[in-house]
């Protein structure tokens, strides 16, 4: 609960508790949860993480069977890319919608939208819908991502918080590494009977439907367990209708158009083969131009909650770190959506034993999170390790590009080990540099600014190294296949790339040898791209990461450490809270500004400072605003109920 001060004591709204015992409503702050409610609601955030990080690279072994089914494997990458584009866009918006709706309502509309766009997947009767269901999944998904990691600060100190994010980085983690083995086993073993013509039933081998049905019971229990986010957070007197009237629309909706036009034209001249004068081409291109254009015009002069925070472009580490997390996400989701293509087309294996060789990736990131957040909280430091395990991913990227047909197991099994250990290593110190290098007020908003760059490189990662295996598997096909109707030929083999295991062997030489070629182009511009961010990393400095974690009063609220919180097991009564604030408020300006406290009655001056631009929509208090009509503290409480 926010309080503001007595009108006589001229400064004293500096430095004051952040959260403790609502005595209107008997509701505990989220650091005074108790620890069987705080462990159901981590459960809940942790299930709901698990099945978002599934959704994004379950379809890495399911794409094979969904194209060859409906015959349009030159839109499969559209099931990747789709999911990743809405998460990209959407994940800004939910910091704002956790004030306006309350932690628990953002969170279980992720939820609802995740769910649904599951449900719309498993039964999708096209290409079309399923491409559909997998935006309206990643709306949810990225929903998940943004309140769980806001849920998660509201509960801990930031010493706390690393080795919690460690453990949810083993969640997800686990998601990403399992998608791969769950979709295949999924997509080999099971048949569902279900009718997608309105006229009749048909029986038909539709196992990968299932990997999509499969998880509506787990959201539901999602769901369940994340009804237990009722606590008061600190907030503002604004209603909720002007809070969402400064969320940044404009900007989202532009930076959705951005990137679906860059999209459109990857897809329609590299994959569908258009002409450079084609005018959808030539549209696509254009608009995405016009479409940068306006997101930056947006966001520097009209925005009032801008999406991308402007002044963190002018910093050196932000713009570095920024940088990394694109081209680690770049290459990052460039492998994992086509290393398991390489065990299908060029091994020949099946889409259970493709996807399990994403299970060695899935537990080192897992242990690289543990690792990473130990060492940090023992030794404070982060440079040595981030320089050391960054080149981890580069190493991984050439032994995957190095594979070969006669390949020993053990390279196939643990070429991909160093990329999940070193990614997890590297997004985790370059987080810490990043907070590091700022006051802590800016928390919020340096956290979903490198959110966005690594939305923007998984979309990326997927759409360019797509277009480009699309490109020289073309190429390659129509330089090794040239017997007469051998273009009919070509189409049916990069249409559906399940059908090479079933070609005669006259033609699934040239073919696996034209997927082999291919796909070490996308591997090896996977290595340049994760080499490049190790040599963006490097100017990053060592700083300490110890220091005092209490924001200003421009800044958004953050939860503060555990003994600096009214201890939960006795309320105070407000006329001593209200002395205590006053005497520690005072002390604290004195020693910081050293003028004299005014003996004239008069408001603070965070409530008569002129408004600002919001540059965070990460954080948990609304700020930036003036408070004129604010008469109470009840009127400044915002509850999660």
């Amino acid at each position: 609960m926010t309080t503001h001060p007595h009108p006589h004591d001229a400064e004293d709204g500096e430095r004051t508790p952040l959260l403790r015992v609502d005595t209107a409503t008997k509701r505990p702050g989220p650091l005074e949860l108790s620890r069987s409610r705080r462990h159901a609601i981590l459960v809940g955030i942790w299930v709901a993480g698990f099945l978002s990080a599934l959704n994004s690279t379950m379809v890495a072994t399911l794409v094979t069977s969904i194209s060859s089914e409906f015959q349009r494997s030159h839109q499969s990458s559209w099931l990747g890319t789709a999911y990743l584009l809405a998460t990209c866009t959407f994940t800004p918006l939910y910091g704002r919608l956790s004030n306006v709706l309350g932690r628990r309502g953002a969170n279980q509309t992720a939820i609802i939208f995740s769910a649904f766009g599951t449900l719309a997947c498993g039964l999708a009767p096209t290409m079309d819908t399923l491409i559909v269901g997998r935006f309206i999944t990643g709306v949810g998904g990225g929903g998940v991502f943004t309140t769980m990691g806001i849920i998660t600060s509201d509960m801990y100190s930031l010493r706390d918080r690393s080795m919690t994010q460690g453990i949810a980085n083993i969640f997800t983690g686990l998601g990403m590494g399992l998608g791969g083995p769950i979709g295949g086993f999924i997509s080999d073993k099971l048949v569902l009977a279900m009718s997608f013509r309105y006229d009749s039933l048909t029986s038909r081998r539709v196992g990968w439907r299932w990997a999509f049905l499969g998880q509506i019971p787990f959201w539901i229990l999602a769901f369940m367990l994340t009804a237990n986010i009722i606590y008061v957070t600190p907030g503002s007197s604004k209603s909720a209708k002007e809070i969402l009237k400064r969320i940044d629309y404009g900007g989202s909706i532009l930076l959705l158009g951005f990137v679906l036009s860059l999209l459109c034209f990857l897809s329609f001249k590299y994959q569908a083969e258009l002409q450079w004068d084609a005018p959808r081409v030539i549209g696509s291109l254009v608009f995405a131009g016009v479409s940068f254009i306006a997101f930056v015009l947006v966001e520097l002069y009209v925005a009032p909650a801008p999406v991308l925070a402007p002044f963190l472009l002018k910093l050196r580490i932000p713009v570095l770190v920024g940088m990394s997390n694109f081209l680690v996400a770049f290459c990052n989701f460039a492998i994992m959506y086509f290393f398991p293509m390489w065990f299908e087309t060029v091994a020949l294996t099946s889409a259970t034993v493709a996807g399990l060789h994403l299970l060695p990736n899935s537990l080192a990131m897992s242990f690289g999170s543990l690792f990473a957040g130990y060492y940090l909280k023992r030794t404070g430091k982060y440079k040595t390790l981030n320089v050391i395990c960054g080149i981890f991913p580069t190493i991984a990227a050439v032994l995957i590009a190095r594979l070969r047909q006669d390949s020993g197991q053990l390279a196939q099994w643990l070429s991909i080990v160093t990329l999940g250990f070193g990614n997890a290593v590297v997004l985790q110190t370059t987080l810490i540099a990043l907070l590091a290098s700022l006051a802590p007020e800016h928390m919020p908003v340096a956290t979903g600014f490198g959110q966005l760059w690594r939305g923007v490189g998984q979309v990326s990662g997927v759409a360019v190294s797509s277009a480009l295996f699309q490109t020289i598997l073309d190429s390659e096909l129509r330089r090794r296949i040239t017997a007469p109707g051998s273009q009919e030929i070509i189409d049916k083999i990069r249409h559906s790339s399940k059908i090479v295991r079933d070609l005669p062997p006259e033609i699934q030489g040239p073919a696996r040898a034209s997927y082999a070629v291919a796909l070490q182009w996308v591997f090896t511009f996977a290595a340049i791209s994760t080499f490049t961010a190790f040599l963006v990393r490097l100017p990053i400095p060592e700083q300490s990461i110890d220091r005092d974690e209490t924001p200003t009063t421009t800044a958004a609220p953050t939860p503060m450490p555990a003994s600096s919180v009214a201890t939960p097991t006795r309320v105070q009564s407000s006329q001593s809270v209200h002395d205590e604030q006053v005497d520690y408020a005072g002390r604290v300006q004195q020693h910081l500004r050293k003028v004299k406290p005014s003996d004239a009655p008069r408001r603070p001056n965070s409530l008569t400072r002129k408004p600002r631009r919001r540059l965070s929509t990460y954080q948990s208090g609304f700020g930036g605003e003036t408070e004129d009509e604010s008469d109470s503290d009840s009127e400044h409480e915002h509850r999660d109920s």
